[in-house]
């Protein structure tokens, strides 16, 4: 029996490793699937530029590696899961207002108390996001393919924004609970739903950056399991 290879998953938060990680071993049932929480944006780290983050997200990966006694060769892939967060949205889309206590997302525009600052953060963001969007392998010879939930998994999964940690948990727990026996239910709704880009890899990356769409209900995530489908189909 051939070895068992690590799908290697990076995600921000603990409700994403909640809502996924089951299902993903489950649908991954040949492999190894490991989720790696960062505890934040990587894309938005004020250290991290378009010139560094390649060698970042190979640092996590090797470091992984070192503590487990993995090699490069030991991965089959990383999948690398990211919120938009409106990153693309024009200057004229982030609305001051006073009251907002953190940024507030809506379909169409971000509501903050410091639009600078947002600006700035979005332009990094974006210079990140672009650049990761282009790359196929990271540890020199790893696979890697980035993915997006736009604006987050949040709004892509339960069709809801600025929902607060205790929500995130709850909502991640009920999805799981819903689909970790409904394999096929959960990769049609991953890639069949209206938030789901039907297109390739390449085209998904154009259309997030157009216009609102990295603040709209959008996700490339269904690409993910092309494969698996097909598979799937053949043994139905």
């Amino acid at each position: 029996m051939a070895r068992r290879k690590i799908v290697f998953v990076i995600v921000e938060g603990p409700s994403e490793e909640t809502a996924l990680g089951v299902i993903m071993s489950r649908l991954f049932d040949r492999d190894t699937v490991f989720l790696k929480i960062t505890y934040g944006d990587i894309t938005s780290e004020l250290d991290v530029t378009p010139g560094n983050i390649v060698g970042r997200l190979g640092d996590i990966v090797k470091n992984y590696a070192a503590a487990e006694h993995y090699k490069a060769a030991d991965f089959k892939q990383v999948i690398h899961l990211i919120d938009m967060d409106g990153a693309f949205i024009p200057g004229d889309s982030v609305v001051e207002d006073k009251a907002a206590v953190k940024p507030f997302y809506t379909p169409t525009a971000i509501r903050t108390a410091n639009p600078a600052a947002i600006i700035r953060r979005n332009q990094q963001k974006a210079a990140n996001i672009k650049r990761i969007s282009m790359l196929n392998k990271v540890w020199n010879t790893v696979p890697y393919c980035a993915y997006y939930m736009s604006c987050n998994l949040d709004h892509a999964l339960y069709g809801k924004l600025n929902s607060s940690d205790d929500d995130k948990e709850r909502d991640a727990y009920a999805f799981v609970r819903r689909y970790k026996d409904r394999l096929d239910e959960v990769l049609a709704f991953i890639s069949d739903s209206e938030f789901a880009y039907a297109g390739d890899i390449k085209g998904s990356w154009k259309f997030i950056q157009q216009g609102k769409h990295s603040l709209e209900r959008h996700s490339n995530f269904g690409l993910c399991f092309s494969e698996i489908r097909e598979e799937r189909k053949k043994q139905s």
